[in-house]
């Protein structure tokens, strides 16, 4: 008999300024960000080979997009995998902004 899947989970981890997706308890990618305002700039994507090819980083950013909804903020996606995320699912257009260079600037200090 196999065991069943283990679910995916996906919490916000505001300490770390990341977004986790969890599977059995340990941490198989992440997300992370930077609030700016009213903004949530998402700068880096990555799920870890080992979880490779199961749909994770979709789901990752999908619940943290749906996060950022509900919290009443904004996307700006200078990270390449939320940008190509984005492309293909309209129902965040209206709450997603461009990246601009002021906004690639300020991240840049952020992060120094």
């Amino acid at each position: 008999m196999t065991q069943p899947s283990p679910v995916p989970s996906v919490e916000r981890n505001d300490e770390r300024h990341r977004y986790e997706i969890l599977v059995d308890g340990v941490r198989a990618g992440l997300t992370a960000f930077r609030d700016h305002g009213v903004q949530r700039v998402f700068f880096h994507t990555e799920v870890d080979d080992a979880y490779a090819g199961q749909g994770l980083a979709g789901r990752l950013v999908r619940e943290a997009l749906t996060d950022v909804r509900k919290s009443g903020k904004r996307i700006v996606p200078v990270c390449p995998y939320v940008a190509k995320f984005l492309e293909k699912h309209k129902e965040f257009a209206d709450i997603t902004d461009p990246v601009t260079p002021d906004v690639l600037q300020w991240l840049d200090a952020e992060l120094a």
